[in-house]
């Protein structure tokens, strides 16, 4: 195994953790709410059907537009020199789009499945102790490793 230098970011990437952490207990702390995205879209989509409380529709679609217009802000401070020079100003992502919609769709269904998503298990779950969180995060996290390995090692 090797290890791409050129883009492995230890520090930039424990400040992300670290963030991401702080984020959730404040939103629990403040909100009482678990900072998981699928809850979040299922509810935003439940409000907007009528089947939940509309109380909660501004936090949810505040937090959504957030999420799509974070990158649009990351790559016009990159464009104005504002960004740091070894940031990747974008993801590379080296799959099709029929991948990348099929990949989606999968993780979809499979937050339907495991009654939540790596957000709201792998970070918030475990934080709370939830033994649920613990067997959905070693899931997630096997088939990930299982996949890599058969795309690199066998297809």
């Amino acid at each position: 195994m090797t290890i791409d230098w050129d883009h492995f970011t230890p520090t930039l990437s424990l400040a992300g953790g670290l963030l991401l952490g702080l984020a959730a207990a404040a939103f629990i702390l403040v909100n009482g709410r678990i900072l998981g995205i699928s809850g979040i879209v299922g509810g935003l989509s439940a409000a907007v059907r009528g089947r939940a409380d509309r109380s909660d529709l501004g936090w949810r679609l505040a937090f959504l537009v957030g999420l799509l217009v974070s990158p649009l802000a990351a790559k016009t401070l990159a464009a104005a020199g504002l960004w740091p020079a070894d940031v990747p100003a974008a993801p590379r992502i080296a799959a099709g789009t029929l991948a990348i919609v099929a990949a989606g769709l999968l993780v979809g269904y499979g937050t339907r499945l495991g009654s939540g998503c790596t957000s709201g298990h792998g970070v918030c779950g475990l934080s709370r102790l939830s033994p649920r969180s613990l067997v959905a995060t070693l899931v997630f996290m096997g088939a990930g490793f299982v996949t890599v390995f058969v795309l690199r090692h066998v297809v």
